[in-house]
């Protein structure tokens, strides 16, 4: 028996049984860093990378089937990975398959008319939401011009209901292939479907399986649910009049927000207000702990110049926090998902 000290905080787990599945394919501390975007991180107990939908399936499956609690990684750009890491297996998704143009999805929804200008377009779940984008404008489909820019997956746009410039997933999505499972040891069962939009319960920046998600502090809580691809509707224009119109709002993302190694947007933004203004109202913009700053251009993204640690980005949200609460009586929530041990 192999038996893996996660750390001083936690019990050893076996990964004899993930080493017979998987093989060399298991990656053993491994480290996170060069796959979050703001290029902070600790390393994964084991990494444990897949390359299409259906290994993420497989992959999924095993781990349920084992009983070992698993951290599901994509584009790593709307998560802040501990200086400590993440104990267990982190399984990365990798699976970028795109096809445009799929009308055997429309025979899925036999109540749905499909509209004559309507095209579709399917991506497993970790291919790069952005990349999408641009790929749509270049072939003259109008619909996800908001999404230009954006850094993450597929699946994690559909699991924190992404969105820009007033567009989102909810007005995208066609539906989703989920992987869940139920039950455990060997009454557990998996389900593989598909579920519409409406199935996804989507709000501001959050959908049910988001909801639904072990938290950061959850200890073994296991993940229920994997989304392994999207159907995304877009319709017909002119590559002239999309690349046109996505130039544009990149231009005002260029602008307004900073470049360099971030996680995108930290908090959500609050009822009725921002983020952003909260936090530079609250005399924050171009604070710093170690080398990690809250933006001079704009106070919701922070920023590593560098050498920053997870640690000194954390130590920001806990300032920007309870300043704006101080000050204003708001309390933020982050729009960001910690993983490993804080």
């Amino acid at each position: 028996m192999m038996l893996l000290m996660a750390s001083e905080h936690t019990q050893p787990f076996d990964l004899q049984p993930m080493l017979s599945a998987f093989g060399g394919r298991l990656q053993l501390a491994a480290s996170l860093s060069r796959y979050s975007a703001a290029r902070v991180g600790g390393a994964a107990d084991a990494l444990l990378p897949v390359h299409t939908s259906d290994e993420l399936a497989e992959a999924c499956t095993t781990l349920w089937q084992i009983g070992e609690p698993f951290t599901l990684l994509g584009g790593g750009s709307n998560v802040l990975i501990s200086d400590r890491g993440v104990r267990g297996v982190v399984v990365l998704n990798q699976a970028r398959r795109v096809r445009f143009g799929v009308d055997e999805w429309g025979q899925k929804l036999p109540e749905r008319r499909v509209p004559q200008q309507e095209v579709m377009v399917w991506a497993e779940s970790g291919a790069n939401f952005g990349a999408l984008a641009r790929q749509a404008a270049q072939r003259g489909l109008a619909g996800l011009e908001w999404a230009a820019g954006i850094p993450g997956t597929i699946g994690g746009a559909v699991v924190g209901n992404a969105g820009a410039h007033g567009g989102d997933m909810a007005g995208n999505l066609i539906m989703a292939e989920i992987l869940h499972h139920e039950g455990h040891g060997v009454t557990m069962t998996t389900t593989r479907s598909n579920w519409p939009s409406e199935k996804l319960g989507f709000s501001y920046r959050s959908s049910s399986l988001k909801r639904q998600q072990p938290s950061a502090d959850a200890g073994s809580a296991q993940l229920w649910a994997a989304v392994l691809s999207a159907v995304l509707r877009l319709e017909r224009s002119s590559a002239k009049a999309v690349k046109a119109r996505s130039d544009e709002l990149l231009a005002y993302r260029r602008r307004t927000q900073p470049p360099g190694a971030s996680m995108g947007s930290m908090f959500k933004n609050p009822p009725g207000d921002y983020a952003g203004r909260l936090i530079e109202a609250a005399g924050l913009k171009g604070a710093r702990k170690g080398n990690a700053e809250i933006s001079s251009l704009h106070a919701n993204f922070f920023i590593n110049r560098g050498r920053a640690t997870a640690t000194d980005i954390y130590e920001l949200i806990r300032l920007a926090q309870a300043s704006v609460l101080d000050q204003f009586g708001v309390a933020l929530e982050l729009e960001i998902e910690l993983l490993g041990e804080w």
